[in-house]
């Protein structure tokens, strides 16, 4: 998993984007968008859900029986709580300046799932034996979306998601931005998502829980099939009409 940290230059936009592409190790067709990637003729039952991303930083002398330790533990905290719809974590391949190493990506019902979830004496137990002794620096983020209303993009299904590449978007905004700069730049966002939907297995955006206590107020989770598509969809330009 490469993660990249770049700055996205947009017509109008005051921000700077950081993306990460992430090799899911675990995983078990939406986009975001008003037609969530069906014909503009079709309705579309629509689900809230909440993304929940953990970033990781580990420490240099992990072994291989650690990091494979900590993302089991991590990983099967699906079957051990409720709430919890789907997880797929791996590691970050290629340096990068942030010096991350693991993300993991878990999707929740609601904002209550999360908030018990980070509180439960099992997570917190999973955190303090098998991801603090081989990690540091952990950061996470929390944003709001919508999935299509279906048992197989709801929980991440299927063929598509048997293997591929995550792609994490994580937005923050410059202090002296205007609403207007920010809509744009959302805007567009969601223009080039839908621009390259056909390289695309599933895509949520949204705004951060709790984002004025983050780094982050915006963020975009992107599955691709493999990372020959993450990397067009980062690297070729792309112009909006």
């Amino acid at each position: 998993m490469h993660i990249p940290k770049f700055e996205l230059n947009i017509p109008g936009a005051d921000c700077r984007w950081w993306g990460a592409r992430s090799k899911a190790i675990h995983s078990p067709r939406s986009i975001f968008g008003p037609t969530n990637g069906a014909p503009s003729s079709d309705i579309v039952k629509k689900r809230k859900i909440v993304e929940h991303i953990i970033l990781l930083r580990a420490k240099p002398n992990i072994s291989d029986a650690e990091e494979k330790d900590m993302l089991d533990y991590l990983y099967t905290s699906q079957y051990q709580m409720r709430g919890i719809l789907t997880v797929s974590l791996g590691r970050i391949e290629g340096p990068n300046s942030e010096s991350f190493t693991h993300a993991v990506f878990m999707r929740f019902q609601q904002k209550e799932d999360i908030a018990k979830f980070q509180s439960s004496s099992y997570y917190s137990k999973v955190l303090d034996e098998h991801v603090k002794p081989v990690s540091y620096g952990l950061v996470s983020v929390d944003f709001e979306s919508e999935v299509e209303d279906d048992i197989i993009p709801l929980f991440r299904r299927g063929e598509d998601f048997n293997y591929g590449v995550e792609f994490m978007l994580l937005i923050s905004f410059l202090e002296t931005a205007s609403r207007e700069s920010v809509e744009d730049a959302l805007a567009h966002l969601q223009k080039l998502i839908i621009h390259y939907s056909s390289f695309i297995v599933q895509a949520t955006s949204g705004c951060c829980l709790d984002h004025m206590d983050s780094l982050y107020s915006h963020a975009s989770v992107i599955r691709f099939p493999s990372s020959k598509f993450s990397l067009h969809f980062v690297f070729v330009p792309f112009q909006s009409p």
